[in-house]
């Protein structure tokens, strides 16, 4: 009873139900595990005792972080302040955007009317006025700015406290009604000038070309964020080194000003011409997308370009670009830096270099200061890169415009977890309990951020990492985003099914992503597929976030469990008929993705009964399909039934259609088939067409298969003659 007493104080759930009645006790010593992870020692029942004793002793005036929603009423932890209370609120300069440097905000002082005050009312207030009725806010409450400042407590009887205090608007930006846009993993999108991949260019000119010229408000690519460096690199996007900061090897070199002032001509001539064989061989020759290989043909090409010196305007941008970013952004190249000399997990390293503020890492950061500012520099030259997308999407019209995808986590010998080892939590790993799907739970390998220390710190590092994904974003995608409220913790060495839940504070984290993505005014999807939570969906929504609805999952299960009608869809979603880890389109139409788990040794069931259930699925779908006049009466076309599949999309309220781009060319291969490692070629695939050739961006560009899948999609637009044209 103790050890559940201990655990519910510090959000570790001892019980989880996988199903409404179906409920799992946690095993005590993965309780105990958990809580050591959080700095809990519960080893023993005497350990429990004192820890819960020392716990349920400690009495705070304030939580280490409070919210505060404009618009709505206070939390407990201020509406229930004693009256007479003096409350002051610091305003942070740095969270207020226009305040003069140097000159401070003055502080907000308030205090209760409920009695006779505490200390001398400011100069101004109003005098006293009577108490609150319960559960009202008080009186003397006056609405701090949008952001994140301090808020000092001092009651009558001479108690103390200070706090980190958010003050958030009550609602995301919302996308405009009705857009629609491309999904894509950038990786596998090979343009003409592609270095082996492709890269930011090729995402600029898709954005450039799918606004123009078929009407689409946004493209949504994969995580951008670095990877741990290596030999064979994880291809997986969602296991980077960092999120804060996006990877370099996603630059379109040839774009960089300083490309064209490299003196080494011939040298920049043999790197592109390699660069042209790695694209041949992915294109025409069967060769997987090499990440290794294009980043050090990239790598080459970067240290020649940062062999120029900057123009003065340039040099400026750099330096401002330096002074925005400040102590993350050297971490994060220092990091790199000893990555090269060192190699990329930081726990094998020189134990003086384990830590980031050691004096050997001091040290080695003065050593290292060339290697460190060329690190900075190329997340320089991608930040300049991501901004260039994205305004290319707004000079074509976009709506929207590139919506970056924000993984659920980070590689744990990355250099996020050592630049900020406290909020980690070490010897855990961020997974999913066993459902119906998989019976053995999973285990992502990714090490969660510890809740107390985020709260204590005021979320400096999730405030820090949300400001830099959304500076060039029109939107953001959160993958699994059911993380702001729990997550599913593995001790290291144990098996999924060992795992519990630990709660975040969800009202703080939604208040921070409520309020950065409010300033940099981009709006929100998240990723609420599997097992979610009673309430989650509904949290989400009040606060404007967007869930994700894929065709094949939108059934009705409370009742008859057929499909659902388009006009019982959510209205405030992105809805699609496929994601990365999903079958594309036309694999599942025609069964080839039951086909691939089975030579692959992945079905629980025989062949023939998968292939059975997979085309009873699918057939119920496609009568609604006929039923609704959106399918053609015994059309048996494979590229008709995609297009009546997204005819069907664009009939439903949702705010957003996501179009695979895979899709719009017929490929019929998964960009990652979950349950596979080196079975299948996760995340190296271009796109490619029906028979699994790949084609370039130029010719899906051009491609009639997909003009006339975007054409279900958007209304016809009155022709415009160009000049000297006269219209028909």
């Amino acid at each position: 009873m103790g050890l559940s007493r201990l655990a519910a104080l510090h959000g570790v759930a001892t019980s989880y139900s996988p199903s409404p009645d179906v409920t799992v006790s946690v095993p005590d010593d993965t309780v105990i595990a958990v809580l050591a992870a959080l700095g809990v020692d519960a080893g023993t029942p005497a350990d429990v005792r004192k820890c819960l004793a020392a716990a349920e002793s400690r009495s705070r005036l304030l939580p280490p972080t409070v919210v505060v929603w404009a618009g709505e009423p206070l939390p407990p932890a201020l509406a229930g302040l004693p009256p007479g209370s003096t409350v002051t609120v610091e305003p942070e300069p740095s969270d207020l955007p226009g305040h003069p440097a140097g000159r401070p905000p003055a502080p907000l002082s308030m205090r209760s009317r409920a009695a006779a005050p505490a200390e001398p009312v400011a100069p101004g207030e109003p005098a006293p006025e009577a108490a609150p009725a319960p559960g009202a806010a008080p009186a003397w409450w006056i609405s701090p700015p949008h952001g994140v400042h301090r808020i000092h407590v001092r009651t009558p009887d001479n108690r103390r406290a200070t706090a980190t205090l958010v003050a958030a608007p009550p609602r995301l930006p919302q996308p405009p009604e009705g857009t629609h846009g491309f999904l894509v993993q950038l990786y596998s999108l090979l343009s003409a000038r592609s270095w082996g991949m492709g890269d930011l260019g090729d995402l600029a000119d898709l954005a450039a070309w799918a606004g123009r010229s078929v009407g689409s408000g946004f493209v949504q690519v994969n995580p951008l964020h670095a990877a741990v460096p290596g030999k064979p690199t994880d291809p997986s996007p969602y296991r980077p080194s960092s999120r804060r900061f996006p990877d370099p090897v996603h630059l379109h070199v040839e774009s960089i000003p300083e490309y064209g002032h490299v003196r080494d001509r011939a040298a920049l001539d043999d790197l592109r011409q390699d660069a042209a064989a790695l694209s041949e061989a992915v294109l025409n020759k069967g060769a997987l997308i090499d990440r290794d290989a294009v980043w050090e043909l990239k790598r080459q090409a970067l240290e020649l370009v940062a062999q120029v010196p900057l123009t003065p305007g340039r040099r400026a941008d750099y330096c401002d670009f330096l002074a925005e970013q400040g102590q993350a952004l050297e971490d994060h190249a220092l990091w790199c830096a000893l990555a090269e000399v060192h190699g990329p997990d930081w726990h094998t390293w020189p134990e003086a270099l384990r830590a980031p503020r050691s004096p050997g890492t001091a040290r080695a950061r003065s050593e290292l200061l060339d290697r460190v500012d060329f690190h900075c520099r190329l997340a320089w030259l991608t930040a300049g890169q991501l901004a260039a997308a994205q305004r290319a999407a707004e000079d074509a019209g976009m709506g929207v415009g590139i919506v970056h995808d924000l993984a659920v986590g980070v590689h744990p010998a990355g250099a996020d977890t050592w630049c900020q080892q406290e909020a980690f939590a070490h010897g855990m790993s961020v997974g999913a309990p066993p459902d119906a799907f998989n019976a053995r739970g999973q285990d992502w390998g990714l090490p969660p951020w510890r809740p107390d220390v985020l709260a204590a710190t005021g979320y400096a590092a999730y405030r820090g990492l949300l400001r830099g994904l959304l500076a060039h974003a029109g939107a953001l995608r959160i993958d699994h985003v059911m993380g702001l409220f729990r997550l599913w913790w593995v001790p290291e060495g144990r098996p999924p099914t060992d795992g519990t839940y630990v709660a975040y504070d969800a009202e703080a984290m939604l208040a921070v992503l409520v309020l950065e993505a409010h300033r940099a005014g981009t709006s929100v999807v998240g990723e609420d597929l599997g097992t979610v939570a009673p309430g989650v969906r509904e949290a989400l929504a009040r606060r404007g976030v967007l869930g994700t609805s894929v065709l094949w999952f939108e059934r009705d299960w409370e009742g008859d469990g057929r499909p659902l009608a388009p006009e019982e869809w959510r209205r405030d979603c992105l809805a699609t008929a496929t994601t990365h880890d999903l079958p594309s389109t036309a694999a599942r139409l025609t069964g080839d993705h039951v086909t691939l788990r089975h030579r692959l040794g992945l079905l629980t069931r025989s062949l023939e009964e998968e292939l059975t259930a997979d085309l009873t699925d699918t057939a119920e779908w496609l009568a609604l399909l006929a039923r609704l006049r959106m399918l053609p009466e015994g059309d048996g076309d494979e590229e008709a039934a995609v297009r009546a599949v997204h005819r069907f999309l664009r009939r439903t309220p949702a705010r957003m259609t996501g179009v695979w781009l895979p899709d719009t060319v017929g490929d019929r291969r998964p960009q990652n088939l979950p349950g596979t490692w080196d079975q299948y070629p996760n995340w190296r695939l271009p796109i490619a067409d029906p028979e699994g050739h790949p084609v370039t961006l130029e010719e899906i560009t051009a491609s009639p298969r997909l003009h006339g899948l975007m054409e279900v999609l958007r209304p016809r637009k009155p022709h415009t003659a160009p000049p000297g044209e006269r219209r028909p």
